[in-house]
């Protein structure tokens, strides 16, 4: 199974957040933008649907920006790939339709190992997945824009 872009994007997004020592600053686009090489676009509506459901807390205006909503060891990652997916079905068959469709016994296997993916998924947070904050640290780049500093 294969990850959209959009939840692979937020996923990153919220790794990001959750391995600066100051969890209180707040972020701007533009700085998740220049580390992975993202649209500006994209990133602002991967943030303003991460901020409605609570991952992230968003400060609009001049000074404003965003930071993480919640604590990281709170993030199941199952859970969030399920609300940033549109469908976890690995095919369709209804496009186009399949004449197997209404006997067929590869839905139920995919639909087992998709319960199995979720399953595996569902047993990490977002703590888990940044344990290692000083090797992912190292691995970004120098940022060109100055970070948003509360006063």
């Amino acid at each position: 199974m294969q990850l959209t872009r959009y939840t692979d994007f937020g996923i990153r997004t919220l790794m990001y957040l959750a391995i600066q020592p100051d969890r209180e600053e707040l972020f701007r686009i533009s700085e998740i933008t220049e580390v992975f090489e993202l649209s500006p676009n994209h990133v602002s509506k991967i943030v303003h649907h991460l901020g409605k459901l609570g991952y992230l807390e968003t400060i609009r205006g001049k000074s404003g920006g965003f930071r993480l909503g919640m604590s990281p060891k709170d993030i199941n990652i199952g859970k969030l790939v399920r609300v940033l997916e549109n469908s976890l079905a690995p095919i369709d068959c209804s496009k186009p339709y399949c004449r197997f469709t209404p006997s067929c016994q590869l839905k139920g296997v995919l639909a087992d190992a998709v319960a199995a993916y979720l399953a595996v998924i569902d047993a990490y947070t977002l703590e888990d997945i940044v344990s290692n904050r000083d090797e992912l640290k190292q691995l970004l780049p120098e940022l060109s824009i100055p970070v948003l500093q509360i006063a």
